[in-house]
């Protein structure tokens, strides 16, 4: 029996460790008890195993491997992101693009629900937090969507499901975390999953188009009196026509001193330009645009400015993800202080929770690191590797194999803990089946996505229930009796989107060139067109001149001049080459040398 254990003390180990969690211990301490309690077992079993490589003097190592995760400049991106997106939120942000944007597609039915998802994307792309964004939208967005007859587990799905969109679309946290654990650029990560995390948010919108179809009074267009910014789409489309002339004419007009940078510095003074008249126009009433264009482009010039400073500059290679998460902090502190809403509670509240959420994600690392230096003591990553690599289907099966496991991990497991525990399993085999790790990496995160939206412990659901009337109430606006938002709605809500997801899932494992573009077009260089000739070692050999010093070099190695592999390397022949051939002697490298 003992030495059956230590034969398979990696498997018992995990095992446990899917135990502790499911009993309700801290993740933290779960991880670094399991670890030291392995430790203590494995080397006492070391000697009845070859497979168990633990000994006392190995703890030795474990102040090194900490003090790597807390000089981790990566990671230090989790506190800044964390900071600007608790920031925006309280300075109002999410108020006024939900307010101009469902003003401007309330004419259309579901279009309360279109504004919800593009909102959802835009906070994504600026807080990349989930909390702040379900519980802003759903402060704001789901009483106004009861209130004009949307049905309520549409709205609820929606809402939840946009939140979830700051897992996938940069600055994720969880993009930052994944590439870290599988030792990738969070610049290229970021890039990858651009394209999945935008293709997303249109089959969100997709579904909404679909429903308003076959469910044509689940979700109506806003009443006419409910639209307090009046029409004037026309006078947008002016105003968006205009910007674009202008940032074309400085295009052409900065390219010869500019190059490549002329677009973003052309599409800068144009958005510039545009933003200064809306502000014009609306501080000095000339009333040139109408109310609906001055507000959406007052709106929504910042938060995309803001985007631009942050992702803008680490996919020009201008600043690292670390550098432009502090930038991001700062925009957001801008922001606030010109909407008039940063004091020092705000400060002090997004302090707090930034300390609090990167406490949190600091103790899950070193508990990870702890049961990761026994269970590599004991072969398990091997373990792991072996029984991955030999699962049928090569390539594909593997992928499928691995996103149903994340996915059922989901169920009980947040992205952070997801991976900290299960990413550093996954990746060897993933990398010795010659997958790209960050294609890996993008379709992790498109499944660690459902974690946030899995009744019964979906986090997103949670984070709009406690923000959902729970008992029934009088509308502020049109003083009728509304009923509450039941917890079976919200999970029912849910559960389309769990399946969009997973179809993106299965879309991104089909179209890898979604996340691939990351690499750019390449040099263009055929390798199967590129011939490396190496030169031989006679005189001038190397395509050196020959000076008579021997491997053609002045002086050499003081060695004689010519191919000592011919017999004669001592003799030099004739200046006139072979017989009066003109040629110097061709070495053979047909039959080994003779050195008789």
């Amino acid at each position: 029996m003992i030495e059956f254990i230590a034969e398979n003390l990696a498997p018992i180990m995990f095992v446990s460790l899917i135990v502790f969690l499911l009993l309700g211990y801290p993740v933290a301490f779960s991880l670094a008890a399991n670890g030291l309690l392995f430790f203590v077992i494995g080397v006492e079993l070391a000697p009845l195993s070859d497979s168990i490589n633990l000994s006392w003097p190995l703890l030795n190592a474990m102040p090194e491997r900490l003090w790597g995760v807390m000089s981790n400049d990566t990671l230090l991106a989790i506190p800044f992101f964390t900071f600007m997106g608790i920031v925006l939120e309280r300075s109002g942000m999410a108020e006024d693009l939900l307010d101009t944007i469902g003003q401007l597609f309330g004419p259309i039915r579901g279009g309360l629900a279109y504004a919800v998802i593009f909102v959802g994307a835009l906070l994504a792309a600026t807080t990349g937090v989930v909390a702040a964004s379900v519980i802003a939208m759903g402060l704001i967005s789901l009483p106004i969507m009861l209130r004009y007859g949307y049905d309520r587990s549409i709205a609820s799905g929606v809402i939840a499901a946009s939140g979830t969109l700051a897992q996938i679309i940069p600055p994720s946290l969880v993009l930052i975390v994944l590439a870290d654990q599988l030792g990738r650029s969070v610049g290229d990560m970021y890039a990858g999953a651009l394209i999945p995390g935008l293709v997303l948010t249109g089959l969100y919108m997709l579904y909404i188009l679909i429903m308003t179809f076959l469910k044509r009074d689940s979700m109506p267009a806003l009443p006419l009196e409910a639209r307090s910014l009046g029409s004037g789409v026309t006078s947008l489309i002016v105003a968006l026509a205009v910007a674009a002339g202008i940032a074309y004419a400085a295009h052409v007009y900065l390219y010869p001193t500019h190059g490549e940078n002329a677009d973003i510095l052309g599409g800068t003074v144009g958005v510039i330009f545009i933003y200064i008249v809306a502000l014009a126009d609306k501080g000095l009433n000339i009333n040139m645009m109408s109310r609906l264009a001055q507000q959406v482009i007052i709106v929504l010039i910042p938060p995309l400015a803001l985007i631009f400073l942050v992702l803008g500059t680490i996919f020009l290679g201008i600043a690292t993800p670390t550098e432009g998460g502090a930038m991001g902090a700062v925009g957001a502190l801008v922001m606030a202080a010109a909407k008039g809403r940063l004091s020092l509670d705000v400060v002090r509240s997004a302090l707090a929770a930034t300390t609090r959420l990167s406490s949190f994600v600091l103790f899950i690392l070193i508990g990870a690191r702890v049961f990761s230096l026994t269970f590599y003591g004991v072969n398990g990553h091997l373990w792991v590797e072996h029984l991955l690599v030999s699962m049928p289907g090569g390539e594909t099966g593997f992928l499928i194999a691995v996103n149903v496991l994340v996915f059922f991990l989901a169920f009980f497991l947040d992205f952070f803990e997801l991976a900290f525990i299960i990413v550093p399993l996954l990746a060897p085999a993933a990398d010795r089946l010659g997958i790209d790790l960050i294609w890996f990496g993008v379709l992790l995160g498109i499944n660690m996505q459902t974690s946030f939206m899995h009744p019964p412990f979906g986090f997103a659901l949670f984070y709009l229930r406690s923000v959902a009337a729970k008992i029934p109430y009088l509308d502020k606006v049109t003083g009728k009796r509304m009923e509450p938002v039941t917890t079976g709605q919200i999970y029912w809500g849910a559960v389309p989107f769990v399946g969009i997801q997973i179809l993106m899932v299965g879309l991104t494992i089909m179209f890898p060139g979604m996340v691939m573009h990351y690499k750019g077009e390449g040099s263009g260089v055929d390798p199967a067109t590129i011939r490396i000739e190496v030169p031989g070692f006679g005189g001038g050999g190397l395509g050196l001149p020959d000076n008579g010093g021997g491997l053609g070099l002045p002086g050499g190695l003081q060695l004689p001049a010519g191919n000592p592999l011919d017999g004669g390397g001592a003799q030099q022949p004739a200046e006139g080459g072979q017989q009066g051939t003109g040629q110097k002697p061709a070495t053979d490298l047909s039959s080994p040398p003779s050195f008789n």
